[in-house]
């Protein structure tokens, strides 16, 4: 009954019903070309599962997990201090779990779905629960440049951290509608900028373009879809990252490619997929794939080791993307939390993962 709970919790974002919204800098989300009859939309649609088979869904979620889809021992986490982010060099990553990335580029940190709840839920009683704790408190964060948000589900878009990150973030960059959720939860409308696909803005002359994405958005029953879901572009003085945020496998890898590619590093999630749900979430094949699409150099997956958000076993996308990148010889970079990764000059990592029961 519990698990039942839980995934009805976690997985009523399924449902279709929608709202319209107003972009934070005036742009109505009509005027959109992936916006039509409400609600925003993949350029192919993608398979609806419908009332029925929803609940089968979360039947499904609630019955068939895994022995191991939750790690028995502790995950290793590199713990991290406000001093030791500052004295790191540029072009620093470090991951802090799931989607939560900090980067430190020309002395300023930019941020990346701040998740930091014990869960990644709408509430903190039920849902899914951290494996691990992140490597640092929001208070002991330096202060942010921008926080740069993929979507609006629970595990990307943590309303608690978002309103501890308020006082020492200057920007909040969104995909559109977005943005207006923050501002509902009294993030200062200046503070926000909300693109559309294709779109970019530029920070201290770090550029930021917001890219297509095949996935969903929403936070409740009611909203699915009423916001729109990216992918990022992160360019500076030579440095050229791409972070995937959620999406399935689909042909916009191929065309954010050819017009941004090559990418030093490509963070490309590989984590909460299932035959179920193949439209949002890449299988660790689909992963490698979209990183020779997106004519990649280093191979960083993310959106795993944190949450339990499938049916598979909490360490199969490491070995099956790992198992993958020695097959084609993609240069992969698997750090621990909160362990510094070289963007300008990737390097790999011991297999963390083989370690933890």
């Amino acid at each position: 009954m519990k698990r039942l709970l839980i995934s009805i919790v976690f997985l009523g974002i399924f449902s279709t019903m929608t709202y319209s919204t107003l972009a934070a800098d005036g742009v109505q989300p009509h005027t959109s070309p992936q916006y039509a009859d409400g609600k925003f939309r993949n350029p192919v649609p993608m398979k609806e599962h419908g009332f029925w088979g929803t609940l089968k869904l979360m039947w499904n979620v609630a019955t068939a997990k895994k022995p191991d889809s939750v790690p028995s021992g502790a995950i290793p986490v590199r713990a991290l201090t406000r001093a030791q982010l500052l004295a790191a060099p540029d072009n620093t990553l470090f991951r802090l779990g799931h989607s939560t990335l900090l980067m430190k580029i020309h002395n300023e940190f930019y941020l990346t779905d701040p998740v930091f709840s014990e869960r990644a839920s709408p509430v903190q009683w039920a849902g899914p629960a951290r494996f691990h704790q992140a490597p640092i408190t929001i208070e002991e964060l330096p202060p942010i440049k921008a926080v740069i948000l993929s979507h609006d589900h629970y595990d990307h878009l943590d309303h608690d951290a978002i309103l501890k990150l308020a006082g020492k973030t200057e920007h909040f960059l969104t995909p559109l509608g977005v943005g207006d959720r923050l501002i509902k939860w009294g993030i200062g409308a200046a503070k926000v900028e909300q693109l559309d696909w294709w779109q970019g803005t530029e920070i201290r002359g770090v550029k930021f373009i917001a890219t297509p994405a095949q996935h969903f958005s929403g936070r409740s029953l009611g909203d699915k879809n009423s916001t729109l879901w990216a992918s990022w572009v992160i360019q500076y003085q030579g440095l050229n990252v791409f972070f995937s945020g959620d999406t399935g496998y689909f042909d916009g890898f191929k065309a954010i490619g050819e017009k941004y590619g090559p990418f030093d590093v490509t963070m490309l999630e590989t984590g909460a997929y299932d035959q179920q749900w193949p439209d949002v979430h890449m299988q660790p094949e689909e992963t490698l794939q979209a990183f020779i699409d997106l004519k990649g150099k280093w191979l960083m997956p993310v959106h795993n080791g944190t949450f339990d958000l499938s049916l598979h076993a909490w360490r199969e996308p490491f070995d099956r993307i790992a198992a993958l990148a020695q097959q084609r010889q993609v240069p992969l970079a698997t750090p621990e939390m909160g362990q510094a990764l070289d963007l300008k000059q990737p390097q790999a990592f011991n297999q963390w993962w083989k370690q933890v029961d």
